[in-house]
Order: C-alpha cells, then sequence, then structure tokens
C-alpha cells in the first residue's frame, strides 16, 4: 500500500483542475500545466480534493500510483506558488551576471559561459556569487539548476565552484609534506 498514493491532493484557492480521461490540467495564478498520467492509475475529483488509486493489482500499478499523486501535487503547487532553486558560486573571481535573457558565468574558463534561460523559467543574480532560478514546472527548474551547477561542480580540495544553497561539500585533506 502506498504511503504517498493513498492521500488525497488538496487544490488550494484560485486554482482550477480539469480531469480529461487520463490528462490532468492545473491552471493556477502564475500559469497552467497539464500531465498525462499513466492507464494503471485512476483519477478522482471530488470537491477540492483529488484521489488516486491504483487500476488492479499489478506491480507496476503500484509503483505508478505514489508517483501519480506527486506529479499532480507539483502541477497544483507549480501553478498556485511556482517553485524555486538557488546557486551559490565560490572561488576567487567567479560571478554571475544577467544580459538580457542570458545568464553568463565566469567560472575561471578562458571565455565566459552563456546560458540562454529557456521559456517559462526566471533567472536572477541578486549578487554576483549568487543565482535564483524561479518557473512553475518542478521539473524544469530543478534540470536548468542542474545544467548551471554542471559548468563547474565544487571541488573537494577548496570547495571552488557552483553549488546549490545549503549543499554540503565533503572537503578532502590536501597533500602532506
Amino acid at each position: 500500500m502506498s504511503r504517498i498514493g493513498k492521500n488525497p491532493v488538496e487544490v488550494p484557492e484560485g486554482v482550477t483542475v480539469e480531469i480529461n480521461g487520463m490528462t490532468v490540467k492545473a491552471k493556477g495564478k502564475l500559469g497552467e500545466l497539464s500531465e498525462t498520467l499513466v492507464d494503471e492509475v485512476i483519477v478522482s475529483q471530488e470537491d477540492n480534493l483529488i484521489h488516486f488509486k491504483p487500476a488492479n493489482d499489478t506491480k507496476r500499478a503500484r509503483q505508478m500510483w505514489g508517483m501519480s499523486r506527486t506529479k499532480v501535487l507539483n502541477l497544483v503547487e507549480g501553478v498556485s506558488n511556482g517553485f524555486k532553486k538557488e546557486l551559490e558560486i565560490s572561488g576567487v573571481g567567479y560571478r554571475a551576471q544577467m544580459q538580457g535573457n542570458k545568464l553568463v558565468l565566469q567560472l575561471g574558463f578562458s571565455h565566459d559561459v552563456e546560458y540562454p534561460a529557456p521559456e517559462g523559467i526566471k533567472i536572477s543574480c541578486p549578487e554576483a556569487t549568487q543565482v535564483v532560478i524561479e518557473g512553475v514546472d518542478k521539473q524544469l527548474v530543478g534540470q536548468v539548476a542542474a545544467e548551471i551547477r554542471a559548468y563547474r561542480p565544487p571541488e573537494p580540495y577548496k570547495g571552488k565552484g557552483v553549488k546549490y544553497a545549503g549543499e554540503f561539500i565533503l572537503r578532502k585533506e590536501g597533500k602532506k609534506k
């Protein structure tokens, strides 16, 4: 029995959810998202609660049960509140700035790294060493943050590079004489 799947998703004020077959559409103040769920899960809505249950007793149906609920929860939360990831840049001369719709990173390479912001994602730099990524789609926000971090992941000796805010970098001891 899925501990996640058996809990219903509560739809907050100002968000409308429409279930059409296996497609769930959520519309709120920040935008509109839709997700097509698998056939192994039955989705039903009553008042402001969305319930999920497996269509049959197969292993795949039980696996998809909790995942489907989480995907719909992310839709509802995305159109009502949005998602946000913060990145920190540490290292001498490492910095970031916005130029129009592009994020320009100076990460110790001989050239600047330019990252164009995808549609539906808002990137901002409140400080030269901080990047904030905001959007409605949780998967896309996480993907953009991971792509920016991948340009220069934090290294274990000095901790230089791009890391998630609050991420702990396991530091190694340097050479001994």
